[in-house]
């Protein structure tokens, strides 16, 4: 098999995913086909006139396909083995003569499908317009076209039939065209081991389809039209008695781990990436694809394949690497960043501090652009200069270099608005180039995000759509890296699918539908591990930054002295009541619960103390103010019972939220009486008791009316919240519903728009073959006008002139300038004053009229006027033919005069003459043949020589003679003859025979002249 073209095509990309089509792809032969809808009386019943259906080639074509297609055809040769199916995007309400204008470029048999018809080998089939075309069971079943608006893939429901039918001897062909058309076809040809191949797109009138093909990997081959035909001839000849199927993507490769390590080793040593990190399900869907593709069936024979081809290993690492991005992809999540995050950054921002933003896995720069574009419009309100630096990374150089480049095509349109394509590109040769304003802010640079440092004292980091692609592991490390990376009021916004997971407790949400998140305060640095050292000393900036002085050593260790000593115990808390500091001994009341570790408040809280601690917090919450709870107890481990008051305090903090600091007050032990036996317990005591009991069953009631109210807050804020989130959730719902069917008719209306267009393109290259071929008619009638002797003009409806020959120039005394004139408005050279009306009579009448005329110098004409009529029957004008009479007339007197000759030169001669035809049938004889052997003109003439008489000519050898002469126009002489004849008695005749050169169309005949050699004995 040839070397392939293996260069990523401009869609593929820098994040290790896989499209929506992988979850299907590699479907088995004869599984996951469309559902056949057509009539079930078009359902082939019959045996197929072949014993087995011939190889069979589908070729799809759009825009273009008529120019790539013939050059196809004029490769083949004049016979071929296979049959071959075209089927391209068509006018349905135009009648095709695609199949007539094919015919011209080749020898094979050119039919346009009118019926269900058996496939036979040396045929092109074309699809007829308005139709749709299937192959089952070896016969080619004409459909209905849908008649819902979704688009028309006529390409892909032929493919899925090909390879429905005929498995791994399936082929298919994409050429030229626009959109995508034929992709889904390409997996089922794939999935059934058939082979693909696809028009070189630099040899493309259209290159969409092309590389819409090539994008898929799939594909076997890359050639142009004329290679495709050769690579055709060499499949079918060289065809293998068995092909291997591919395995489908339902099937679990099996992937050692020895050889998962190896393909690991050899991938790193290609592209210095260290894939062991990403999700297997990923990498094992590319070695699949990458194994179904050079048709092998052993994850052995593929690693033997990626050792003695090298280039194999980049091959893979590019498909690993596919891309899918655009500009301003998801535009509501651009919007949060225009309405909510900018504002935010830029908020009582120094103008001296530049605005850092970092966006990972940038791919081929769309999404950094993008948002460079909506920071600049967001700043218009701004009246100062802000330095933006936009940092954006990805670890395919090829992509970094194509995002350096800012160059895209003219498709990108679809993406953006006329308002922004205006403001932030130039067009540029067919392509849109960014802007120098936009393309200064941004910094590319290769980067490994699994393992290369990250940028640091970020404002915003834009990561979305790669995690996803990457182990667990990696996604908790890359949060710390984020959290590490981002500047105390920093952003990090992620994609649809991803979140910040295990490391909740280092963001905040900021907008849950679009996952940003906002930096919480925690010191991370320690537990950030990179691959290389990451110099964090700080800048002149962060020193001229910083609110005010350190505190001198002393006054250190006297703040410390004075908490240790003398301050209460206590903690600080966030809102999700996790614990940030430890303030003084806090083990009387606090201690680590049983379990995964967590510094969860509540979960720490020692028996006695969550009620009233929750209470209290929730107090704060609620009202903003100090909160003191008193008279809690606390049990100890050695049944120890403390008695303590807490008082919680809302704290304010610099990212806008809330922290709270509990401490612990007036820590009592409470005292216990000891036992005593109740025989010796008096009155005294026994009252004692009774108070005691009392006294702990009011305080138990006071908890229980406190935990009461606050059970009900919490039911309440649990049904208002409740209440909320179902009015919102049905706000949403109905949104949905609304953009879902305006996505769904947007989607429709471009799909029928996209549709339309090929349709036009096709009729396009349609009405070109038309006009060459209408050009060679008019070339063919202007010489066949120019070589016609006779005086001939063309007029229409309104009597102007629309055409003459150039013997009618020359008779009616025409020029040139004279056509587009009426006719009356010229002075013909004939003296015919009612030719208008005899014309105005043609052409309402739709007669034909003749009249003889003369023109001015007296000579006579015969003058003919017939109405025209066009292909549909209509009368459009006249024809005016005029012959010369007077030239008729001498034509006719020379020939008479040359009849009388012969006729005088026939009577005079003495010997005996016969004239014969072609089929030695007597057309004349003179006087003498008749006085020698006593016969009349009458019972002569007309019959055959060899029936003359009593068949005395039937001579064989004569008839061989008279036959040589009029072959190979040869004369004989003296050829003897001896005969009795009846009346005459016997004789012997010498004869001799010439042919006579045919005239005006008309046979040869033969002289055939007689002489008396002298009467027999």
């Amino acid at each position: 098999m040839p070397r392939k073209k293996t260069s990523a095509p401009a869609s593929q990309a820098t994040s290790p995913h896989g499209s929506d089509d992988e979850k299907t792809e590699h479907v088995p032969a004869g599984d996951g086909q469309p559902v056949d809808e057509s009539p079930a009386d078009e359902t082939p019943v019959n045996k197929s006139p072949v014993d087995k259906t011939p190889a069979t080639v589908g070729v799809g074509a759009s825009a273009g396909g008529l120019e790539a297609f013939s050059q196809l055809l004029r490769a083949l040769p004049e016979k071929i083995e296979f049959a071959i199916v075209l089927v391209q995007h068509l006018a349905p309400q135009h009648e095709s003569s695609l199949a007539s204008l094919l015919a011209s470029f080749t020898k094979i048999p050119v039919l346009q499908l009118s019926e269900n018809e058996w496939v036979q080998a040396n045929r092109v089939y074309v699809i007829p317009p308005n139709r749709g075309l299937i192959l089952r069971s070896g016969m080619l079943v004409l459909q209905p076209r849908p008649t819902d608006r979704t688009q028309y893939t006529p390409i892909d429901i032929f493919f899925d039939s090909l390879a429905s039918d005929l498995k791994a001897d399936a082929i298919g062909v994409v050429l030229s065209g626009t959109a995508s058309d034929g992709v889904q076809g390409i997996h089922a040809i794939k999935a059934a081991g058939g082979t693909v191949l696809v028009q070189d797109p630099g040899t493309a009138q259209h290159d969409g389809m092309p590389r819409s093909a090539l994008a898929t990997g799939k594909v076997d081959y890359e050639l142009s039209p004329a290679e495709i035909a050769e690579a055709l001839i060499r499949l079918v000849r060289d065809r293998p008695p068995h092909t291997i199927v591919p395995r489908v993507a339902g099937d679990q490769m099996v992937l050692e781990a020895p050889q998962r390590e190896q393909i690991f080793t050899l991938l790193q040593a290609a592209s210095g990436v260290d894939f062991r990190q990403y999700k297997l399900p990923t990498i094992q869907r590319r070695i699949q694809r990458r194994m179904a593709l050079h048709k092998v069936v052993s994850v052995d024979q593929y690693l033997q394949y990626l050792r003695d081809y090298p280039a194999e290993a980049n091959n893979l690492y590019s498909d690993i690497l596919i891309h899918v991005t655009r500009f301003f992809r998801e535009p509501a999540s651009f919007a949060v960043l225009a309405e909510e995050v900018f504002p935010s950054v830029l908020q009582d921002r120094d103008k001296d501090a530049p605005l850092r933003i970092w966006v990972p896995a940038c791919s081929t720069g769309e999404e950094p652009y993008s948002v460079a574009i909506t920071l600049m419009e967001s700043c218009q309100g701004h009246s100062h200069n802000m330095t933006v630096q936009i940092f954006a990374t990805d670890i395919s150089e090829t992509a970094i270099e194509q995002a350096r480049a800012g160059l895209y095509p003219e498709s990108i349109a679809a993406d953006l608005s006329p308002e922004r394509l205006d403001e932030f590109f130039t067009k540029v040769d067919g392509h849109y180039r960014i802007n120098k304003s936009i393309r200064d802010q941004c910094v590319f640079a290769r980067q490994d995000l699994t393992s290369d440092p990250p940028f640091s004292r970020l404002d915003l980091i834009v990561c979305r759509n790669v995690l996803i692609y990457l182990g667990q592991p990696v996604q908790s490390r890359l949060m710390s890296v984020f959290h590490y990376a981002l500047k105390p009021t920093g952003y990090l916004m992620l994609g649809s699918a991803e979140t910040t997971g295990s490391q909740d407790e280092l963001f905040a949400v900021a907008n849950k539908r679009h996952r940003v998140y906002r930096k919480k305060q925690r010191d991370t640095s320690a537990g950030v591990l990179f691959s290389a050292p990451y110099d964090r000393r700080p800048t002149s900036r962060d020193q001229r930054a910083a609110p005010e002085p350190r505190p001198s050593p002393s006054q250190v260790d006297v703040n410390r002295i004075v908490l240790e000593r003398y301050a209460p115990p206590g903690v600080v808390v966030d809102e999700e009541l996790r614990i940030l500091q430890f303030r003084g001994q806090t083990g009387r009341f606090l201690e680590p619960a049983a379990g995964d570790a967590s510094l969860n408040l509540l979960k720490m809280c020692r028996e006695g103390l969550m009620h009233g601690l929750r209470t209290a917090i929730h107090e704060a919450k609620e009202n903003e103010t100090p909160i003191r709870r008193e008279g809690l107890r606390v049990r100890q481990g050695n049944n120890e019972v403390l008695q303590v008051t807490i008082e919680v305090t809302p704290l304010r903090v610099a990212s806008g939220g809330r922290n709270y600091l509990i401490v612990f007050l007036d820590a009592k032990p409470l005292a216990v009486a000891p036992a005593k036996p109740q025989r010796a317990a008096g009155k005294g005591e026994d009252q004692a008791v009774a108070e005691e009991t009392q006294a702990e069953i009011e305080r138990l009631q006071n908890e229980l009316i406190a935990s009461r109210g606050y059970l009900q807050s919490i039911i309440q804020d649990v049904e208002a919240t409740n209440e909320e989130l179902q009015s919102a959730n049905e706000e949403v719902l109905s949104s949905n519903e609304e953009l879902q069917s305006t996505n769904e008719e947007l989607d429709t209306a471009r799909e029928e728009l996209q549709s339309t267009n090929e349709e036009l393109n096709t009729l396009n290259e349609e009405l070109h073959g038309r006009n060459d071929e209408l050009a060679r008619i008019n070339s063919d009638l202007i010489n066949l006008l120019n070589g016609v002797q006779v005086a001939i003009v063309f007029v229409d409806n309104h009597l102007r002139i629309r055409r003459f020959t150039p013997m009618a120039e020359k008779v009616l005394n025409l020029i040139p300038g004279d056509i587009g004139r009426p006719i009356g408005q010229i002075k013909p050279n004939l003296n015919c004053p009612d030719l208008e009306r005899w014309i105005w009579q043609v052409v309402d009448t739709v007669s034909v009229e003749y009249h003889d005329v003369q023109d001015l110098a007296g000579r006579e004409f015969s003058l003919t006027i017939r109405p025209y009529k066009s292909i549909d029957n209509r009368i459009e004008g006249a024809v005016l033919i005029l012959l010369d009479v007077d030239e008729t007339r001498q034509h006719e007197h020379t020939a008479r005069e040359f009849r009388e000759l012969s006729e005088a030169i026939l009577g005079t001669v003495r010997e005996p003459l016969v004239v014969l035809d072609g089929n030695l049938r007597v057309k004349r004889v003179n006087p003498a043949f008749c006085r020698m052997f006593g016969v009349s003109r009458e019972e002569t003439e007309n019959q055959l020589l060899a029936e003359l008489g009593d068949n005395q000519w039937n001579i064989p050898r004569l008839s061989e003679l008279l036959q040589t002469v009029l072959a190979s126009n040869k004369s004989f002489e003296l050829f003897e003859v001896e005969h009795d004849f009846p009346g005459i008695g016997g004789k012997r005749m010498r004869l001799n025979a010439r042919r006579i050169a045919a005239t005006n169309g008309r046979e040869p005949l033969i002289l055939l002249a007689m002489e008396e050699a002298g009467e027999t004995g």
